[in-house]
């Protein structure tokens, strides 16, 4: 490794890009991130000789987990061109899930993300960025910030009746996720998997409008159907948006809500008994083509999508029968 920069000299750099920023001499640099306890706020990293200046953990907004800190994940300044940077450091976790019988033992794999950076450099529908090691050989991810915000935001921010998000925003949404399913089929194609598909896992770029995976530094095993978790994982987040937010059996009861009577458990998803996946008992214009899709991922599906090809030749033929429906007018509507 090249001679670390003074601090003298990382602090000229810090203003340079933050002029208002006074950085001390009580900064530390590090090039050893096996802990990543120790990295902290406003501490500089030296990654491949580069400097990054280290601002914040990130956070989890999983299912409104928001202040869930993730300490492994580090939002930072390049210091060599100002530009945003995620920093990924190595973490391992491991732990068991399950797909109604199936189980999936799922793991965090700094070097699986490191592999799928490297295939998809480039790729519309999908973060990017460059695997570097520390001093170490900790495989450390530095991704480019996407401005924008993720698939579950933007659907739960509609202030519209679902009918109308249905006819007037939906068709774009079900193109966009067409598109991801795609890329998912990429690295299906390669061998890979993303590992941890979820609604919040796609963020929409502000400056290009694309929907791009982050976060795929999951990984899992199961000998049978070695794709069957991302293809769960699609399914929800279908399920999802169609319904322009999960209808969950707690808020009806609530409320006392009269899709109660029509809903039994075969209308409920596989694995979160919650959640009606039975969209069509709720909203009859949603087409047939498309509730047959969303039945793959409820308690009484008798058969489960093995390949992202099976889903995307349903999903096209969904696009279709969306594209010639009629939309209603007036106070019909």
């Amino acid at each position: 490794m090249s001679d670390i920069p003074s601090k003298e000299a990382l602090s000229q750099k810090i203003s340079r890009w933050l002029p208002s920023y006074q950085p001390t001499s009580r900064f530390r640099v590090h090039t050893d991130t096996s802990d990543f306890y120790q990295v902290d706020y406003d501490d500089v990293v030296i990654l491949n000789n580069r400097p990054y200046l280290v601002r914040h953990n990130a956070r989890e907004g999983r299912f409104g987990i928001d202040d869930e800190v993730k300490f492994w994940v580090k939002r930072a300044i390049d210091l060599e061109d100002g530009s945003r940077k995620i920093i990924k450091l190595v973490f391992y976790e491991r732990f068991m899930s399950r797909i109604g019988d199936i189980e999936f033992e799922c793991f965090r794999s700094p070097g699986k993300e490191a592999r799928i950076l490297k295939l998809v450099n480039g790729h519309k529908n999908f973060m990017h960025g460059q695997s570097v090691q520390d001093e170490k050989n900790n495989v450390i991810r530095i991704l480019d910030f996407i401005q924008g915000k993720t698939l579950a935001a933007h659907v739960e921010d509609m202030a519209m009746d679902h009918e109308t998000y249905y006819y007037e925003v939906f068709p774009d949404i079900l193109k966009n996720f067409f598109e991801c399913v795609q890329a998912i089929r990429l690295l299906h194609e390669n061998g890979e998997r993303h590992g941890d598909i979820r609604r919040d896992h796609i963020l929409i770029d502000r400056e290009s409008g694309n929907y791009r995976w982050i976060d795929f530094d999951f990984n899992y095993r199961h000998r049978e159907n070695i794709y069957g978790y991302d293809l769960f994982g699609l399914g929800n987040i279908l399920v999802f948006f169609t319904g322009m937010g999960d209808i969950l059996l707690p808020d009806l009861r609530k409320k006392s809500h009269p899709w109660l009577d029509v809903l039994d458990d075969a209308d409920l998803n596989i694995v979160f008994h919650n959640r009606v996946v039975n969209l069509r008992k709720l909203y009859p214009y949603i087409p047939e083509s498309l509730n047959r899709v969303l039945m793959h991922f409820s308690t009484s599906a008798n058969r489960f999508y093995e390949r992202t090809d099976q889903l995307l030749n349903d999903l096209g033929e969904v696009r279709s029968a969306i594209g010639t429906a009629s939309v209603p007018e007036g106070p019909e509507r």
